[in-house]
């Protein structure tokens, strides 16, 4: 079965979780189907990437989005099916699938219904992405949602859609690359000490992610915690701004703040979440959040909101603590809690890794969705 992925992200150009799924299921599903992956961004040797007409360089960032959408359907007429990953690519698909006769699987990593926040980052923009994520949604013939509360809230969101139609497959890990690293130079090159608690937060600057919740609780936390923040551009200058202040004041009040802005490498993140007392994961919205699967591979405790899927992979007592969402004082003192009993966040952080390694692996999850193509295609 020749099979097309379709995505925008994809490495070295990986920013966020529907980057890091798209790269390792890809990965996995090559031992199952003739696989091609379709991608937007600068030309690479792993896939066929894409990029916006450049007449439209000055337009709304979502109409270049959907240019671009139309050349990688163009390129797809020689496929059986067609697999496409967020709005970014789910009007590819769908038009590949029209254009072709060929199904349609989509993997929903987030809704726009449920991003209004977006709206702040696109502009008018935000009308054109949720019509592509809705139309592609509506008409595919298998649609895949990371966790069983993504599901829920696909299906809420849109009532068009079969529930038959809709499989769980849940993200993975490789816990094999993400494995407790005992070395400490990456810790000593950003001024971190081992010998002190520490938090840290890997994700984007977004509302989604809950970074200025993460912050007012900060103010909260034990003197002694040290606060790591690998922080990636925040969507909008309000949000920078606003985001800047509370970094501000937060280390006029208190030492051990550390910001690292931009991305870092996978080494880099691997180590500081083997040395973290607890990996912090303060979303306000979040199907899954496969990066609370990265910390628990490393070894590492998980405080998070209870939202979305996230209950589906960090066990309350067990391999983390889950908090109530935008709620600072809770999140401040669950985060004391792992501060002042290390011995506990190491039980939890031992327990998370066991969990990954049984629930979420990669090689399980390509199978899993290789069965799904043979379903629809039979």
């Amino acid at each position: 079965m020749r099979v097309a992925l379709l995505t925008r992200e994809y490495p070295p150009e990986v920013y966020g979780g529907a980057g890091v799924h798209v790269e390792y299921l890809a990965r996995e599903l090559s031992a199952h189907v003739d696989l091609t992956v379709h991608c937007q961004g600068a030309d690479r040797p792993t896939a066929i990437a894409h990029r916006p007409w450049d007449h439209l360089s000055s337009s709304n960032q979502a109409l270049q989005t959907i240019s671009t959408g139309l050349s990688m359907a163009a390129a797809l007429s020689s496929v059986d099916l067609v697999h496409s990953h967020t709005w970014y690519a789910n009007m590819a698909g769908h038009l590949a699938s029209l254009l072709y006769r060929v199904p349609h699987v989509v993997t929903m990593h987030s809704l726009e219904p449920l991003r209004p926040w977006k709206a702040e980052q696109l502009g008018g923009g935000y009308a054109l992405s949720s019509w592509c994520e809705r139309d592609a949604v509506e008409s595919a013939a298998a649609v895949v949602a990371v966790s069983k509360g993504m599901r829920a809230d696909l299906l809420e969101a849109y009532p068009a859609v079969d529930p038959d139609r809709v499989r769980v497959i849940h993200n993975g890990i490789d816990a094999t690359q993400y494995a407790p690293d005992p070395a400490t130079d990456v810790l000593a090159r950003y001024g971190i000490d081992p010998d002190r608690p520490a938090i840290v937060f890997v994700g984007r600057v977004t509302r989604q992610k809950g970074v200025p919740v993460l912050l007012r609780a900060a103010a909260h936390l034990d003197p002694d915690t040290q606060l790591v923040l690998c922080a990636g551009r925040p969507d909008t200058p309000e949000l920078a701004a606003e985001v800047s202040l509370l970094v501000h004041d937060l280390r006029a009040g208190r030492h051990g703040v550390v910001w690292l802005d931009g991305m870092l490498d996978r080494r880099e993140v691997i180590q500081l979440l083997s040395h973290a007392t607890a990996f912090v994961c303060p979303s306000l919205y979040e199907p899954l959040g496969i990066v609370n699967l990265e910390a628990m591979a490393c070894g590492t405790a998980v405080v998070a909101s209870d939202v979305g899927g996230i209950p589906e992979v960090v066990a309350d007592q067990r391999t983390g603590l889950l908090v109530k969402p935008d709620d600072p004082a809770a999140l401040a003192e669950a985060l004391n809690m792992l501060g002042r009993d290390p011995g506990l966040a190491t039980v939890m952080g031992r327990a998370g890794r066991e969990r990954a390694i049984a629930d979420f692996d990669w090689t399980a999850i390509a199978a899993q969705t290789a069965e799904l193509y043979a379903e629809i295609t039979d």
